[in-house]
């Protein structure tokens, strides 16, 4: 089997600073600058600006793949005959093993401190990271309801459902230091239990509720 080839320099500069963008919001949430992240980088600001634009489209290029990465499981599977458990297995286990991570805890401690010092900054963060994770999930479960594969529901509501299912309480625990779910082997269990628990809820043939739409459970201020 051929080696796979070498990333390109301009793909290593581009891996470089998304690490850098990594380190410096574990260290200083919201307030990392352009210039600390070409220091940390090992670049020029010019460079970064010529890349990306501004410090905005930087942010949202590092969210954009964290995202591919946790949603890869998805879109290796999303055949017509792909297997719903294992799929979804597979992403669960991606997503607890990244919410997992100490550089993840530390940033996201440090983010929810800071929410309030900078909102539109943490409002765009989250809708370029929660938000787009759950429609990418929800359009992934709606092709599943489409194909016969699941009970035909809000995809939305359904996609907010199993990714509280799947992190369950373990990031709280995580993010106030007590005993949490530390092995792959504890994560996999766990998210079994949510999967199953999820498919058995959304079998085919089982009864729906009332149609209703997702904004009807969203906060007032993200149904405007």
């Amino acid at each position: 089997m051929p080696a796979s080839p070498s990333p390109s320099p301009a793909l290593r500069r581009r891996q470089r600073v998304h690490d850098a963008v990594r380190e410096l919001m574990a260290e200083q949430g919201f307030r990392i600058s352009m210039d600390a992240v070409a220091a940390r980088a090992g670049c020029s600001k010019q460079t970064l600006y010529s890349y990306f634009g501004s410090k905005q489209e930087l942010m949202r290029s590092v969210m954009q793949e964290h995202l591919d990465m946790a949603t890869a499981r998805l879109d290796d599977q999303h055949g017509e005959h792909g297997d719903l458990r294992t799929t979804l297995l597979a992403f669960a286990m991606e997503h607890l093993q990244r919410l997992s991570e100490p550089h993840v805890i530390t940033t996201c401690q440090l983010l929810s401190a800071e929410a309030a010092l900078f909102p539109e900054e943490a409002r765009t963060l989250y809708r370029d990271g929660c938000d787009t994770l759950q429609q990418r999930l929800a359009e992934w479960l709606d092709l599943a309801m489409r194909r016969g594969q699941l009970r035909h529901d809000d995809p939305h509501c359904a996609a907010e459902l199993l990714l509280g299912m799947i992190v369950g309480l373990d990031f709280e625990r995580q993010r106030f230091a007590v005993p949490h779910r530390d092995t792959d082997a504890v994560r996999r269990r766990w998210a079994e239990f949510a999967v199953d628990a999820f498919l058995r809820a959304f079998a085919p043939g089982t009864q729906a509720p009332p149609t209703r739409s997702a904004i009807a459970f969203l906060p007032s201020a993200s149904k405007s």
